[in-house]
């Protein structure tokens, strides 16, 4: 029999705690994203793969707010983050601090994401764009890498938050 945990068995940090452990070199932007429960997700996911910290660039909204605390479930408080006007700032900013920027997209020329495992384990900053429009050109042209997720159906397209558990995933692999 393999019996399923209670919560209490699951030896999870406090908040306290989780903020002082280290953690894994990526960076999550996220690029005029327009849905607070996309948003909540991403928190949910930066939490659990202990992510260094979000950057709410734009129009992303920011918590407090009910619609992202529904799917964050309280990850806004254990996870770094900063809300800023511009992401091609932020994006320059880390760039110029020797951050690998890595816009998840489809473009002419990319990475597929089961090639990342190949790349250094420099610090990484993945940015995620909008739910329609994707990342901005601007930010693109700036990227180290475009990272693409082989899909194989007729829509070619994921939700924003479920491609980012996806993605984030992949990198953290490559720190353990």
């Amino acid at each position: 029999m393999n019996r399923k945990l209670k919560l209490w068995e699951l030896d999870r940090p406090t908040t306290e705690s989780f903020k002082k452990q280290p953690k894994f070199p990526v960076i999550v932007i996220l690029n005029d994203i327009r849905s607070l429960t996309n948003v909540g997700s991403f928190f949910r996911t930066c939490d659990a793969f202990n992510i260094e910290k979000i950057y709410l660039g734009g129009i992303t909204a920011k918590p407090p707010h009910r619609e992202i605390q529904k799917t964050a479930l309280g990850a806004t408080d254990s996870v770094d983050w900063e809300h800023v006007n511009s992401t091609l700032e932020v994006v320059k900013k880390l760039k110029q601090q020797g951050v690998k920027i890595c816009s998840i997209e489809q473009t002419e020329k990319t990475t597929l994401l089961q090639e990342v495992s190949s790349l250094d384990n420099d610090k990484y900053a993945l940015v995620f764009g909008n739910e329609v429009n994707g990342v901005d050109q601007e930010i693109i042209d700036l990227s180290d890498y475009v990272i693409e997720i082989p899909q194989f159906g007729t829509k070619h397209s994921l939700n924003v938050s479920v491609c980012g558990g996806i993605v984030i995933w992949e990198f953290v692999k490559k720190f353990f």
